[in-house]
């Protein structure tokens, strides 16, 4: 129930008006999805809480039935500080937590933090900033990613390399930039409320999806360097595999509905596995030509492991490239059998229908 420190508050997977206006409404409302984070979510919650420069916030935590005592570290929190407010969701998706965390925000405008996160104290006053001088409609930050240990010194080295990120802009952080989807930020209620909120069928990509309606509607998504928020990525290559795989499945999904989601950078890993495959064909031009694309690939893998920035291993790095293709390549290709192949994203890429990839609005 709103403005309840400790309560609990069970809300439904669609997202509804929340509130209507009352004495003391919070200018910006903070949805933090989390599940089993016992070992974080207090840093986390008391983190947002230092956010300065707004004058007024909430933040609601979204559990999805965590076993390892989270709910009750988020609710020992909330019973000091009314601001903080534990939501709970029984579906546990992703999608689903930030929908009730909607349906119950009271703020103006709404910030997505992460629960494995570190936000800058001014994310959400530059955030609203950015959003009140208008032309944009969700303001986000760079997703910077910061080594802990094991190997994620090498995972942080890869992201640090072209290779590593491909076309995702919001990962760099040099100024103002045009993206194409954001990582977490600010946007306003009414806008994520008129488009109906997240769309529950995407458990990955989420961001993804409604960024795609975002431009859809003339909506314009910008990074800026002030927000720029670290993030622990994933330490062993199983964790990256797993991780890249579904990334690269629900990307199959989101160009299905949303051709210009597909940029001509994310088809790198199939066509990468396009030529594995022609390699063992038993026709010499195409074995040729297949292992001919294989070991180009193979070489700008090795030139971005030795060139890439910071401390690393070079074949570590290597290692965690290698393990981000192939895996998002094969969840392409596994999203291509479940939801069917995306025709008008890969024409739009090849030039062969209107629209250039990443404008959304023709597409």
């Amino acid at each position: 129930m709103p403005g309840g420190g400790t309560a609990m508050t069970t809300g439904t997977a669609a997202a509804r008006p929340g509130p209507g206006p009352r004495a003391g409404k919070p200018l910006v409302s903070v949805l933090m999805p989390v599940w089993n984070e016992a070992a974080h979510v207090e840093a986390s919650v008391r983190s947002g809480l230092a956010q300065t420069g707004v004058e007024s916030f909430e933040i609601l935590v979204i559990d999805g039935g965590s076993t390892d005592g989270t709910a009750a570290i988020v609710a020992a929190v909330a019973a000091e500080d009314p601001r903080v407010r534990l939501l709970s969701n029984p579906h546990r998706r992703i999608p689903h937590a930030l929908n009730i965390g909607l349906a119950q925000a009271r703020g103006h405008f709404i910030a997505r933090m992460d629960a494995h996160t570190s936000y800058p104290r001014g994310y959400l006053a530059a955030g609203v900033a950015r959003l009140e001088r208008g032309d944009v409609a969700w303001v986000s930050g760079p997703q910077l990613p910061v080594a802990a240990g094991g190997r994620t010194r090498d995972v942080v080295a890869a992201l640090g390399t072209r290779l590593g990120v491909g076309g995702a802009e919001f990962r760099r952080a040099a100024g103002e930039k045009v993206v194409d989807s954001g990582f977490t930020g600010v946007l306003r209620a009414d806008l994520l409320r008129h488009l109906g909120g997240w769309d529950e069928q995407w458990h990955i990509n989420e961001d993804g999806e409604i960024a795609a309606r975002v431009r859809a509607a003339g909506g314009r998504i910008v990074c800026v360097p002030e927000m720029a928020a670290d993030y622990v990525p994933r330490g062993t290559l199983r964790g990256l595999a797993v991780q890249y795989h579904r990334y690269g499945m629900y990307r199959c999904k989101t160009a299905r509905r949303h051709p210009s989601a597909l940029r001509r950078t994310h088809l790198v890993p199939p066509v990468l596995l396009v030529a594995a495959a022609a390699a063992a064909v038993p026709v010499p031009g195409v074995r040729a030509a297949g292992r001919a694309g294989v070991a180009a690939f193979g070489g700008a893998v090795a030139v971005a492991a030795v060139r890439a920035p910071g401390p690393r291993s070079a074949p570590g790095v290597a290692a965690v490239l290698l393990t981000m293709h192939v895996s998002w390549a094969l969840g392409f290709a596994r999203g291509i059998a479940r939801f069917g192949v995306p025709w008008r994203g890969l024409l739009r890429c090849a030039g062969i229908v209107p629209g250039s990839p990443g404008d959304d609005r023709s597409g």
